[in-house]
């Protein structure tokens, strides 16, 4: 390497206890192997410039729609962070470009913030208490997306959002 020319990689990134974590939770596991293999590779690409987890909890047996819907929101509800800002995946909420999820990611790091959550609820939605908990609703698209598709979906967009923050190619 030339003086002065200096190589960039992913991995550079030096990730410091102080930055924010990103938080996924949703219910049930992702099933479809290809799409996990999704989820892992981009929770890896995202893990090189934030610290990033999932929490997936058990779906409720289908023994009536609400009370799984209930019982489901409670379990999520309960896995929230005093502090966090929750951001609730909606169909009704608002749509973000990939530039706008990234001014919003950026403004909460600027802000301090310690933790986002990103909620994506099971096949029935989510209980209107903890939808009341969001701090944020953001539709993904007006499109309907499989839960497990909207999953990848998600972490490709926050993939993609660090990207734009951090001027990498991917987004082009």
């Amino acid at each position: 390497m030339k003086a002065g020319i200096v190589a960039f990689h992913p991995s550079a990134f030096i990730l410091h206890p102080w930055l924010m974590r990103l938080r996924l939770i949703w219910t049930g596991k992702t099933r479809d192997a290809h799409l996990r293999a999704l989820v892992d590779d981009y929770l890896g690409r995202l893990s090189h410039f934030v610290r990033c987890e999932i929490s997936e909890f058990r779906e409720s047996p289908g023994s009536g729609k609400r009370m799984g819907i209930d019982r489901d929101s409670e379990r999520i509800s309960d896995g929230l962070h005093d502090g966090a800002v929750n951001v609730l995946l909606d169909p009704e909420g608002t749509e973000w470009s990939s530039e706008q999820l990234a001014r919003e990611i950026q403004q909460w790091q600027d802000s301090g913030t310690k933790e986002v959550t990103f909620i994506v609820g099971g096949p029935n939605g989510v209980s209107t208490k903890l939808a009341a908990r969001a701090s944020r609703r953001w539709s993904l698209s007006r499109l309907t997306l499989t839960h497990e598709m909207a999953r990848v979906v998600l972490l490709e967009q926050l993939y993609r959002a660090y990207t734009i923050i951090h001027g990498l190619p991917y987004q082009k």
